[in-house]
């Protein structure tokens, strides 16, 4: 019976202790975003040597006219793939990446803090209560909303950075060079990850098993 006791409470100290790291996190991704800190003009950096797919490659940012301009080369040199004014990049990064990051540590607050709750009351031993359905509704209904909220923010990030690399980005292929193809517009994707959704739904359905399981044991308990 201890670890059936035990056992909640380390869930809600665990879900106590994410809910405050995503809290920090948010608090510095708005900071970053209000502070909007950029890349220093004339920044260099390499060439340094990576591995790409088990074979050499370098990385460089070299200070181009006010800018930075980023290269990587791969497979012996075969590939190489320029990034020009790569300032500009990084603002369209933090631009569209830093709200679409924002809205997933701000989910995950949510999510904490509802599960923290829930726990709160399973190791008070008011598991099946109105209050513990509603916030097992309250999940559910949170993935929900979430899946089709990132989707959008992801989709935006996604087609926003490849419209600046459509403009900017030229990868050359055993001294062929090619460009990217642009996509639609900015917003024009819509990455939905239907796992999100799904979650939402199979929760809000065992909350209605737990609801009408709640509502028989209230007529029962009258009828007794």
């Amino acid at each position: 019976m201890a670890s059936v006791s035990v056992l909640p409470r380390l869930f809600g100290w665990l879900f106590t202790a994410l809910e405050v790291l995503c809290v920090i996190a948010a608090i510095g991704i708005a900071l970053t975003y209000v502070i909007d800190p950029r890349l220093p003009p004339q920044t260099q950096f390499g060439p340094h040597d990576i591995d790409f797919a088990g074979q050499p490659g370098t990385v460089a940012l070299t200070p181009t006219n006010n800018d930075t301009d980023f290269t990587v080369t791969a497979f012996r040199g075969s590939i190489v793939v320029l990034v020009a004014q790569a300032g500009g990049l990084i603002e369209v990064a933090k631009r569209y990446g830093l709200p679409a990051l924002l809205i997933s540590t701000v989910f995950f607050v949510v999510l904490f803090d509802l599960l923290r709750r829930l726990f709160r009351n399973v190791s008070r031993g008011n598991s099946f209560t109105r209050q513990s359905v509603f916030f097992v509704q309250l999940v559910g209904a949170s993935l929900i909303v979430y899946s089709i909220v990132s989707a959008y923010a992801k989709g935006l990030f996604a087609s926003a950075m490849l419209m600046y690399l459509s403009q900017h980005a030229v990868v050359t292929v055993s001294g062929t060079p090619l460009h990217l193809p642009a996509p639609d517009g900015i917003g024009s994707g819509f990455h939905f990850d239907g796992s999100a959704l799904f979650a939402g739904l199979l929760v809000l359905a065992i909350s209605e098993v737990f609801r009408q399981g709640l509502t028989l044991k209230s007529e029962h308990d009258l009828t007794v």
